[in-house]
C-alpha cells in the first residue's frame, strides 16, 4: 500500500503511473473510516484503474471547533481497514498546511440556494467548505470517478454543482447509504455513542421508514407533526431538523407534484451527538 502525505507526492506517482487509458477512483473521506467507506472503495475499484483514497479531516467545514476537536482520528486503524479490501488503493492523508498551503480559508460559492436548506440553515459556512475541499481534491488528484455516499444527500447536490460551475471533469458516483443492523447509517459518529445509545438510535430510521408510508396519504406538514412528537417522547433525544423535500432543488415540499421525486431528512442529537439520515420517497 502507497501512503502520501503531500500532494506533490501524490501528483508525481499519479504523473508516472498514468497513462491515455488510466481511470482513476477517488473516495474522499475524513477517516475512522466504517463498512460504508470500504463499500465506495470496492465500487472504485470496479471500475477504474487506480484508486485514490483521501483521508483528511477538513476544518473548513465545521462550523463549531469542539466538533472538530472531537471527531475521531484513526489513521492507524484506516489503513489496516483499507489493507482488507486492497493492498493497491492509494491512500493519500494530508496535512492542513499541504492542503491549505498556509492560508484555511473557504472559497465562497454560488450554489443556486441548495446551500441554505436543511444542513445549511444549522451549519453555517459548512458547505463552503466541504465545496473548498472537494475541489481541491479533484484539481490535485485529477479523478475521472469521485464516490460519495448518499447518507449525505444535501452534500452529494452541493458537490454536483460545484463540479457543474467549475468545469471540472470528473464523475459524481452516488452511492446507497449502509446501515447498521438495525437501521441506524453507519457514520463516524456511531463511534462516539455508548451501545445503549446506538441501540436507541434505531429509532431514527425507523422514524424515517414510518413517514415514507404515511407520505402515500399525509401531508408533509402532518408527517413533520408526527416526527417531532416522535423524538418530544424520547429521552436523550433532541430533534435538529426533519424536512420534506425535492431531491432536485432541496425545497420543502409544500404541496406534492406528482412529477417531483421527494426525500425526507433528518438531523438529530443524541446526547450531543449529531447524527443525519435521509430516505427517499420514490
Amino acid at each position: 500500500m502507497l501512503i502520501f502525505n503531500t500532494q506533490n507526492e501524490l501528483v508525481s506517482h499519479l504523473n508516472f503511473v498514468s497513462n491515455a487509458t488510466t481511470t482513476i477512483g477517488l473516495v474522499p473521506t475524513m477517516g475512522a473510516l466504517h463498512l460504508g467507506h470500504l463499500s465506495l472503495l470496492l465500487e472504485a475499484l470496479q471500475h477504474n484503474t487506480l484508486v485514490v483514497v483521501s483521508i483528511f479531516v477538513n476544518p473548513t467545514q465545521f462550523n463549531n471547533p469542539e466538533d472538530l476537536a472531537k471527531y475521531p482520528r484513526t489513521l492507524e486503524q484506516d489503513l489496516e481497514k483499507i489493507k482488507t479490501i486492497s493492498e493497491k488503493i492509494i491512500v493519500f492523508a494530508p496535512s492542513v498546511n499541504d492542503i491549505y498551503e498556509g492560508k484555511t480559508m473557504a472559497q465562497h460559492f454560488d450554489f443556486d440556494g441548495l446551500e441554505n436548506q436543511m444542513e445549511g440553515k444549522f451549519r453555517p459556512g459548512h458547505f463552503e467548505g466541504v465545496g473548498t475541499i472537494v475541489k481541491r481534491l479533484f484539481e490535485i488528484v485529477q479523478p475521472t470517478n469521485a464516490y460519495f455516499g448518499e447518507k449525505d444527500f444535501q452534500q452529494l447536490q452541493i458537490i454536483k454543482k460545484m463540479v457543474q460551475i467549475t468545469n471540472l471533469s470528473v464523475n459524481i458516483i452516488s452511492c446507497p447509504i449502509f446501515r447498521e443492523q438495525n437501521g441506524l447509517a453507519m457514520s463516524s459518529r456511531n463511534e462516539r455513542l455508548t451501545k445503549n445509545e446506538r441501540n436507541e438510535a434505531a429509532i431514527i430510521f425507523k422514524t424515517l421508514l414510518q413517514s415514507k408510508n404515511l407520505f402515500k396519504t399525509r401531508s408533509s406538514n402532518r408527517i413533520t407533526k408526527f416526527v417531532i412528537k416522535t423524538f418530544e417522547n424520547k429521552k436523550n433525544f433532541d430533534l435538529e431538523y426533519f424536512q420534506i423535500a425535492d431531491e432536485s432543488s432541496l425545497l420543502p415540499c409544500v404541496r406534492k407534484n406528482k412529477t417531483k421525486k421527494y426525500r425526507a431528512f433528518i438531523a438529530v442529537f443524541v446526547n450531543n451527538i449529531r447524527l443525519i439520515d435521509t430516505i427517499s420517497f420514490n
